[in-house]
């Protein structure tokens, strides 16, 4: 016997599918793609949409070119293949059917409601992983409640490792002295296919905000600086992490000998043999030469420079920036066992002359802040430094900054057993609203509500460059008043109280 209750939501849900169902069907540039709701009708999806060609055969290791069109209706109700990647991290779990080189898709999502005229705001999502793994198909990203708050969300996936980031001396020589960067080339053919079909969806493209993780805030940040991408979107946010740093890139005189010598140990002897290997091959050897082998490179033609000369010389697009990261990412390392005369030894040896400054920056009178001392240190050198510079500039440029630091320990779950630490990545579930895909987590009354405050102020930020909205705590502009936005079980902001970390890391690096 079926309820009332369930019976008025069955036939509430059988309306919408039936008011929407034309809605389903959308015309893009390419042809015509029919998705399907999700998130108990309240979203439209449209999923596996090629946005460049499969970038296979003579097009491994070039820039995207633009998808071929189709005739009929394109079935978008399955996500398209992740891009090529071994098994690196744990908490990486894809629905598609497995890695392809064929893999430049995206995926709209959009509200049920939505009409073409609406004009919504749009949030262009960009994956972590290192630029070595991760996939628009990860669950995180899934059934996000984001476009139920009124916007537009597009996931894309992006060529990876070596297949995204060779760059030889051979394809050098093929493309003018320039190589490398493909998947950093592979987000703003997305962008650039989002200008031109959003609008079908209902979307805005003169207001596209990029948003992206670890890696993906590295390539936000990037984006910024790049001048074919710099007028595809106008907003940005950031979290853990930014291309000011040597962690995920290089220059390419120093990185197109080391690749061209790897090449040549695959045992081809041009470019038509490399591109004739078995992708799989490739993927053997580049998984031997390590998890991040290949990053984006300042090849003087995409990345015509350093990033942080652009944004030094605030060449960067001037856009307003939403960013920060997670107290402990990457805790329980150098603190594990730490005491107070471990952290003076500590600073000794990897800052001699510097250890009294150090010890002023990072103190410790008992063993507990040695600690906390430690899981500051390895934060910021990891991921904390470079955002805080990407930051720091941005404010500089004039344009409204909001900077927050992501501070509520993580439940006990597979993941965390020890449930003390905010972690790298802890913050994806809560901005999705997807907190129901982390295997074994028990989620407390103060991550839901949480959860449901950021996801509001992404899109609020995203719809008006500003966070702030009904019934939020107040989000001070960093730009102006130098406070930060603490997310923890109750939402708080001030001052940066770990501003002198920074500045002493900045002017006298370990040695």
């Amino acid at each position: 016997m079926i309820s009332k209750a369930r019976w008025i939501a069955t036939l509430a849900l059988a309306a919408i599918a039936i008011s929407t169902g034309a809605a389903q069907t959308v015309k893009t540039a390419q042809g015509e793609a029919k998705g399907k709701l999700i998130n108990d009708g309240r979203v439209r999806a449209f999923l596996g949409l090629p946005y460049a060609a499969p970038p296979v055969g003579p097009l491994r290791f070039k820039a995207p070119e633009p998808p071929s069109n189709w005739t009929g209706v394109r079935d978008a109700t399955q996500f398209g293949a992740r891009c090529e990647q071994w098994h690196i991290w744990s908490d990486y779990l894809f629905l598609d059917a497995g890695p392809s080189e064929d893999c430049l898709f995206l995926n709209v999502y959009v509200p049920a409601t939505a009409k073409n005229a609406d004009r919504l705001p749009v949030m262009f999502w960009i994956h972590g992983g290192g630029y070595a793994a991760g996939s628009a198909s990860e669950p995180r990203y899934t059934n996000s409640v984001l476009p139920t708050m009124g916007v537009i969300l597009v996931t894309i996936n992006y060529r990876l490792n070596v297949f995204g980031f060779l760059a030889s001396d051979d394809l050098g020589k093929e493309n003018s002295g320039s190589a490398g960067n493909y998947g950093l080339m592979d987000m703003v053919a997305a962008l650039k296919w989002v200008h031109a079909n959003i609008a079908r969806f209902g979307g805005d493209p003169n207001n596209v905000t990029i948003f992206g993780e670890s890696a993906g805030s590295f390539a936000v940040s990037t984006l910024l600086a790049v001048p074919p991408a710099r007028e595809l979107f106008a907003k940005a946010i950031g979290e853990s992490g930014a291309a000011f740093s040597d962690l995920l890139s290089a220059p390419l005189a120093t990185r197109a000998p080391r690749d061209q010598k790897w090449t040549e140990s695959l045992g081809v002897h041009n470019l038509a043999e490399l591109r004739a290997l078995p992708a799989s091959a490739i993927l053997d050897a580049a998984q031997k030469h390590g998890t991040i082998g290949f990053g984006p490179v300042v090849d003087g033609q995409f990345v015509t420079e350093e990033v942080q000369k652009t944004y030094a010389e605030a060449k960067q697009a001037h856009v307003p920036l939403l960013a920060g990261w997670n107290r402990d990412e990457r805790a329980g390392t150098l603190s594990k066992d730490m005491t107070v005369e471990k952290w003076k030894a500590f600073a000794k040896e990897h800052y001699s002359a510097h250890a009294d400054d150090f010890l002023a920056a990072f103190p410790a009178k008992t063993d507990d802040e040695a600690v906390r001392a430690a899981d500051d240190y390895t934060t910021d050198q990891f991921i904390a430094l470079g955002t805080w510079k990407w930051v720091e500039a941005q404010a500089k440029a004039g344009v409204p900054v909001y900077r927050y630091r992501f501070d509520l320990p993580a439940t006990q779950s597979e993941m965390h057993p020890e449930g003390k630490y905010a972690w790298h990545s802890d913050e994806l579930e809560y901005v999705f609203g997807t907190l129901d895909v982390r295997n074994g987590a028990q989620w407390r009354p103060e991550d839901r509500r949480l959860s449901d405050q950021i996801a509001h102020y992404w899109t609020n930020f995203a719809r008006t460059g500003d966070p702030n909205g009904k019934g939020l705590p107040p989000w001070p502009r960093y730009d102006t008043e130098k406070k930060i936005l603490h997310f923890d079980s109750t939402i708080s902001n001030g001052t940066d109280p770990l501003r002198p970390e920074f500045e002493f890391l900045e002017s006298a690096p370990a040695h």
